[in-house]
């Protein structure tokens, strides 16, 4: 059976401790080196990190999420991710206009990222919000090397 791409009723919100198994999920099919529960734990007892989620608002399932700092007058996104069979339906997009939004209410001046050189659908989206690359980091992705895209967004 084929999931329906068509759109469904969603809200972003704080994660809650009931979503850190569909999180885990998702973070465990995104990324060639997730984090570990424990990682998700300490940042959600960190006063300067939030852990947003894409939920839908009927059933209350996840199909997303977003993990970034706030750091004096810039938002550093650490981790932004898609659960696959949820995948161009405009997720992802939702997460991060959420995410420059709440820079602009904390009158932030930038909002800063890092994604894989191969990683060209993430690219891609960001360059959509105008995020532009701003630099490499060689070898950042410890498992095979590959280097990071350093992006940021200008807010003012």
């Amino acid at each position: 059976m084929a999931l329906s791409k068509a759109p469904q009723p969603t809200v972003v919100e704080s994660m809650r401790p009931s979503d850190l198994d569909a999180v885990m999920e998702i973070e465990r099919v995104s990324f060639r080196s997730p984090w570990s529960r424990q990682v998700f734990l300490e940042e959600q007892g960190r006063d300067w990190a939030r852990i947003d989620v894409l939920r839908d608002s009927s059933t209350g399932r996840v199909f997303a999420f977003a993990n970034y700092w706030l750091v004096c007058d810039e938002i550093h996104i650490l981790n932004l991710a898609t659960h696959p069979r949820h995948r161009r339906c405009g997720h992802a997009s939702r997460l991060i206009a959420h995410i420059v939004d709440y820079a602009r209410r904390e009158v932030c001046r930038t909002v800063t990222l890092e994604a894989r050189r191969s990683n060209s659908a993430a690219l891609r989206v960001y360059r959509r919000f105008a995020f532009r690359a701003i630099g490499v980091r060689p070898n950042y992705y410890a498992e095979d090397q590959e280097d990071a895209i350093v992006m940021a967004l200008d807010l003012g």
